[in-house]
């Protein structure tokens, strides 16, 4: 058989090794169901499942559903049904059934899993367990849902099916996902037969006569019953709507508690087809298969070897540099930290060292593993100590007399052939490679705040940058555990661009009058993490005003002239004319309070609000999205994106868009290019030419083409 190799040892316990599978898997199902009957047939002792090349299923082949179309809606519910009644028969079949978890169990492997009446895992750190499907849009649909609700009690279950959080098998035994852990594979076969022999009449605890769900069901346990009721309204808050699968699972999961396991089964396949066709599952799919061809390096040029960073230097040692620094020790990399002062990069080497106690202080660390991380970062104040350095990130303010400085200061250090990057976030990198001896080693790398958590670094070549160089810092940002996309130089670059047109459609909306509470809290119903005029607290319109003035030098140095913007016209008033400048200071736009929530500056009211201004809610909804999506399509068409997929990762893991989308070229997709022609046009009407759809775009829909 193609998916399952069926062996037979002298005890009569028989081996199923399974290979990948996913839930449209017609030819699986079928091998499993006609396994099946041989194992009836040969009455066997028993039966282990083994992964094959040491994995348990990675749950699904994305491509095949991503091309899954509503008019297979019977076919996928008739497949679904096939496995389901394959492992009902497997939990069935009077003999004792173990599964043996030598590798990644998730998704539909971790269902097939589910099956078995004992779960065994390897002690094996590479090893993850779990449902992951929520986070491509989708759920389980061959038991997942109904047996781990039964297994585990709803109010337990439903955090591993919502959140589709992955566990090492310590804590997927801690957690109940797994009954017992092995000390290495050959003790995994050994616990597998053992169980077996000592359990021949094996039953799963739902197929016992008086079985009860953990914890009751809303019919037996006032507390179920009140948590019920209350989960769409706590779902609704965390999700925004949004998130139709999140959703699935809960339906699936308190309807199925209220039938038998083989109904629940029912409920739960159709409920799974049914999330295959969303939008959302789609652009989904379509963002983990992008993400997966980027991470495979997608976008590294050609013909040069792999390489590592072994010694790093970081120039600035404020939060950016510290976070650098310290990621980059977590993976082993000797990084020297230098300030002009050592003090201060002394002060940059204790951020690490407080990252590291939150993490002990979670049991995600140890003081060894902190005492090794703080090992690694050499904190100076002298340049020399740079020496040898592979790669030297220049990590100080916006400003570019400064950045050249500590370029042409530092870059002697470098090692024969070391790269040297800025983390700029807006001024162009051609223009700061004048400071260097060596144009076609100098690089972008961008790096976002909080470095500990934010998963992306956008790599910008200048017009100089050589291949090679690209290659080797791509290379680094895989080595410290980023997602890299590669742009082309401009001001501003493609995140930081696209990012300043949601800060400045927030200026926008407050110019026309609506009230700010209304722009943030709209923006987080798009799906948004925070709104516009928060953000710009956060970050602080003290900087904004710097990064602004910066550029405008630029453009005014380069014989252009500076268009005004509502970002321009707002900060002016909040900032020069009453000294707010941001949260960090005396506050923005908001106040805050010391013993309280933070409130709206009652000034701004009187400064913007206008009553009488009714512009529709959907109207500020999608000015907010919209503004994005068509500087990206400008971003594409001018080529400062190479691709599509850079396009779509960039915006989620670095600018925040919202992740059900796919992203902001994906977006576009799903709304249709012609209608979305039609809706910015709409908008360029009613509130101006920023609207406008760029050529490309235009082009697009004409021809009824998608970014892809």
């Amino acid at each position: 058989m193609k998916n399952i190799r069926y062996e037979k040892d002298g005890e009569n316990i028989a081996t199923l090794v399974l290979s990948p599978t996913h839930p449209l898997d017609r030819t699986f199902a079928e091998e499993l169901n006609r396994t099946l009957v041989t194992l009836e047939k040969d009455q066997v002792a028993g039966v282990v499942l083994i992964p094959e090349k040491g994995t348990v299923s990675d749950g699904s082949d994305l491509r095949e559903l991503l091309a899954y179309d509503p008019s297979q809606k019977e076919e996928a519910i008739e497949i679904s049904f096939l496995l389901q009644q394959a492992l009902r028969k497997l939990e069935t079949l009077g003999k004792p059934v173990v599964a043996a978890i030598n590798g990644p169990a998730l998704g539909e492997g971790y269902e097939i899993c589910l099956a078995a009446h004992r779960r065994i895992a390897t002690e094996d750190p590479v090893i993850r367990i779990g449902l992951p499907q929520v986070g491509l849009g989708l759920m389980p649909g061959s038991g997942g849902v109904s047996r781990l609700v039964r297994l585990l009690g709803l109010e337990k279950a439903l955090p591993c099916l919502q959140e589709g959080g992955l566990l090492g098998p310590k804590d997927a035994f801690k957690a109940g996902l797994i009954d017992e852990v092995a000390e290495d594979e050959k003790d995994l076969r050994k616990k597998a037969r053992a169980w077996i022999l000592g359990h021949p009449e094996a039953r799963q605890p739902w197929d016992e006569k008086n079985f009860q769900i953990p914890g009751g069901t809303m019919l037996t346990n006032p507390r179920v019953a009140q948590f019920v009721s209350l989960a769409p309204a706590r779902l609704k808050k965390k999700t925004r709507g949004l998130y139709p699968a999140e959703e699935k699972i809960l339906s699936a999961a308190a309807e199925g508690m209220l039938v038998n396991v083989d109904a629940a089964l029912r409920i739960e396949g159709r409920y799974m087809v049914e999330l295959l066709a969303t939008p959302v599952a789609k652009n989904l799919i379509s963002f983990s298969l992008q993400t997966a061809a980027i991470k495979a390096g997608g976008s590294r040029p050609k013909g040069f070897e792999q390489q590592r960073v072994r010694k790093l230097g970081i120039l600035g040692a404020g939060m950016m540099g510290a976070g650098i620094a310290c990621v980059s020790a977590g993976k082993g990399i000797e990084v020297v930290l230098k300030d002009v002062e050592l003090q201060k990069a002394e002060k940059g080497k204790s951020h690490s060292a407080r990252l590291m106690d939150k993490q002990i202080a979670r049991g995600r660390a140890t003081e060894e593993q902190k005492e090794a991380l703080l090992s690694r970062i050499h904190p100076t104040a002298d340049a020399s100590d740079l020496s040898g350095c592979d790669l030297i990130i220049e990590a100080v303010f916006e400003d570019v007399p400064l950045k050249n400085a500590v370029t042409r200061e530092a870059e002697v250090h470098l090692a024969e052939g070391g790269i040297f990057a800025s983390n700029t976030s807006t001024l162009p990198i051609t223009g700061l490679a004048e400071a260097s001896k060596n144009p076609a080693n100098f690089i972008g790398l961008h790096f976002f705040s909080p470095v500990d958590r934010m998963p992306l670094v956008e790599i910008i070549c200048g017009r100089r940058t050589s291949d090679e160089t690209l290659a080797r810092s791509f290379d680094f940002v895989q080595q410290i555990g980023k997602a890299p996309i590669v742009v082309n130089d401009s001001r501003g670059f493609y995140t930081s661009r696209v990012f300043g047109t949601f800060l400045d459609e927030g200026c926008a909306l407050l110019e026309d009058g609506v009230d700010p509470l209304l722009i943030d809290n709209l923006s987080k119903l798009d799906g948004m993490p925070v709104g516009p005029l928060t953000i710009r607290d956060e970050v602080s319109q003290k900087l904004g005003v710097s990064v602004r003035k910066a550029n405008i030098k630029m453009v005014e140095e380069e014989g252009g002239t500076w268009k005004e913007m509502a970002s321009d016209r707002v900060l002016r008033v909040v900032t020069e004319e009453h000294g707010r400048l941001g949260k960090a200071y005396n506050g923005g736009f908001y106040d805050y309070p010391e013993n309280g929530r933070k409130r709206v500056w009652p000034k701004l009211y009187e400064l913007f609000y206008k009553p009488d201004a009714h512009i529709p809610r959907q109207d500020i909804q999608d000015r907010i999205l919209f503004r994005q999506a068509i500087e990206a399509v400008k971003c594409l068409e001018e080529g400062v994106l190479r691709s599509v997929a850079d396009c779509n990762i960039g915006s989620i893991l670095g600018i925040g868009f919202p992740r059900y989308t796919g992203g902001q070229l994906q977006y576009i997709n799903t709304y249709g290019v012609r209608r979305f022609v039609e809706r910015a046009n709409e908008l360029t009407e009613k509130y101006g030419e920023r609207f406008t759809p760029p050529q490309l775009l235009m082009q697009k829909a004409e021809k009824g083409e998608l970014f892809v």
